[in-house]
């Protein structure tokens, strides 16, 4: 299973929020170059980056978020946060961004999201962020008029890259991971399932490595807070704990 740390992005520092709330903020003394080269060094194969202006709907941090790809030996980003039509998903692919994570274009418009998904095959994530049944979009702001189940069976026969699936109500609480609910959008979907929200512990991630479906594993506010490192993480998903 695949470590992917995450860096939160908000008025160009790093931040992480309680499900979502930017009322609930916490910020952290560090700078985001320095923390994907940090993560780079320690051996991580992605990194998860989410530009949380543009998905508040503000400008997004597309300086910042070029300074981040050009880190030396920076592992491939995946990015997510207000990549919500064409231009904004072409742009991300033209700074060097490995894969775009999508959701409100996916429930918007999921003819251009097809579109391009077929036209960037295997780099495109459909993030499914549920909050107790239902599906959440804009930064978490709105509610998709359909049930994420609707989607799945669409989803089925699109080349994506995977899906990531977050529990709204455990993301950034370090209250555990709802594997349960990622397997099943997992299956539901035919992809693989990234999982996000909630890990607080190494064991939270061993458990997550058992799953078939769950093939990689978000972490944030835990290696932030030194509830673990990122080397020990990353033996946690390797099979590989001392």
């Amino acid at each position: 299973m695949e470590l992917i740390p995450s860096i939160d992005l908000r008025q160009g520092l790093v931040v992480r929020l309680r499900r979502g709330d930017d009322g609930q903020r916490t910020t952290y003394d560090v700078d985001p170059r320095d923390v994907v080269a940090a993560y780079a060094e320690a051996g991580a194969t992605r990194v998860h980056v989410v530009d949380l202006d543009a998905a508040f709907g503000e400008p997004p941090q597309r300086e910042l978020v070029a300074q981040l790809v050009a880190v030396e030996n920076t592992p491939p980003l995946q990015l997510g946060g207000g990549l919500r039509d064409r231009e904004a998903i072409e742009w991300a692919f033209s700074v060097g961004i490995d894969r775009a994570v999508v959701t409100s274009l996916m429930v918007r418009d999921f003819s251009l999201f097809s579109e391009l998904v077929g036209a960037y095959p295997g780099r495109i994530v459909a993030a499914l962020d549920i909050d107790r049944d239902a599906l959440k979009l804009s930064g978490w702001t709105e509610e998709s008029p359909k049930p994420w189940r609707q989607f799945a069976a669409q989803l089925r026969s699109l080349p994506l890259a995977a899906v990531l699936v977050t529990d709204i109500q455990r993301d950034g609480t370090m209250q555990g991971p709802n594997a349960a609910l990622a397997c099943e959008v997992a299956r539901a979907c035919a992809a693989d399932g990234l999982l996000s929200g909630g890990v607080q512990e190494l064991a939270d991630l061993e458990r997550a490595r058992s799953y078939p479906e769950i093939r990689g594993a978000i972490v944030g506010r835990a290696l932030y807070d030194g509830a673990f490192s990122i080397y020990e993480a990353l033996r946690a998903c390797r099979a590989e704990v001392a």
